[in-house]
């Protein structure tokens, strides 16, 4: 039987810029709290008298799970599921839930943007015709920057999941050869795949899709780069920790591989700084952990929240974590 439960959104704006409807979630709530954000001093106040919390990013740990004696799910408005303490949850009888699936085309998009913008010199062309090179050039063209086709050339995709596969699909379109590391800390070899040491010196590409995780921390650091050839790319859309960022930005000035690609840092926001932000580096884009957000893989999210608040509801089980 269904039941009518109250929520909190805890951090709506890190998902919501005024463009999604709320309508399938608020079709499941008696009502519902919207937060723009929660700072850590707010959780347990914004928790502590709803049956349903949905949260983004906010860390919901073992104090304020226990003060909140009225909680029944949260729901995760992501896939990663680190800013809350399962074991916790539990032991509590707290249901919690994620989103899987939503963004794949909009991160295969996204990886791809930054492929062709680095291999097209996209932003070098751009920069040179504002600042008046192609205008002052003798005849009609300019090719101050080598342009490469990615027909031909090997990516190679560490992480095999929704996201690895939708990528895969990408490139054979563009008429690469698609190369699928072994799954890491995995002792069983797994057919088509092949060893992440061996996969890096053969890749013209490498596009990050795993999860972080203690066996992918700095899963690509010094060692690993220098396998690489000196014109591959490498891209992460994946965890910035997979990457050590010191190791990359002395990679990329040492033209030990071509360029690189990322959209997500070790720390996010960078408020510390980040050897990857450094204007020097012409060799590199770094876009602000977007590659998931279009409108549309947005809206995916909060219309899948909704289909797990209404299983709950049902007495289902629902992208249960």
């Amino acid at each position: 039987m269904e039941r009518e439960v109250r929520a909190s959104f805890l951090d709506k704006s890190t998902v919501d810029r005024g463009d999604l409807s709320f309508q399938p979630l608020e079709a499941e709530l008696e009502e519902c709290h919207y937060f723009d954000l929660t700072a850590p001093t707010e959780v347990v106040e914004r928790i502590r008298n709803v049956e349903v919390v949905v949260s983004n990013k906010v860390v919901l740990a073992e104090s304020e799970l226990r003060q909140a004696t009225n909680l029944k799910l949260i729901c995760l408005a992501a896939t990663g599921t680190n800013n809350v303490d399962l074991d916790a949850a539990k032991s509590l009888n707290i249901a919690v839930t994620n989103v899987t699936r939503y963004a794949a085309p909009a991160v295969a998009q996204h990886v791809f943007a930054l492929i062709l913008a680095l291999s097209t010199r996209l932003l070098d062309y751009q920069k040179a015709v504002l600042e008046g090179a192609w205008q002052r050039h003798p005849f009609f063209c300019l090719l101050d920057f080598p342009i490469t086709e990615l027909a031909g050339k090997t990516i190679g995709i560490v992480g095999y999941g929704d996201l690895g596969q939708a990528v895969a699909k990408i490139a054979r379109a563009f008429d690469m050869k698609v190369l699928i590391a072994q799954r890491v800390g995995s002792a069983q070899p797994q057919p088509d795949r092949i060893p992440l040491q061996q996969l890096l010196t053969e890749v013209d590409v490498l596009s990050l899709h795993c999860p972080l995780v203690a066996e992918t921390r700095h899963l690509i650091g010094a060692e690993q780069l220098a396998l690489m050839k000196p014109s591959a790319l490498l891209i992460n859309t994946a965890r910035g920790a997979i990457v050590d960022e010191y190791a990359l930005a002395h990679a990329l000035r040492n033209h030990q591989i071509a360029g690189a690609g990322i959209d997500v840092l070790a720390e996010e926001p960078p408020v510390a700084g980040s050897p990857l932000i450094d204007g020097s580096l012409q060799n590199l884009i770094v876009t602000p952990h977007i590659a998931w957000a279009t409108q549309e893989a947005r809206q995916r999210l909060i219309d899948e929240i909704a289909l797990n608040v209404r299983s709950f509801k049902l007495g289902e089980q629902r992208n249960i974590v």
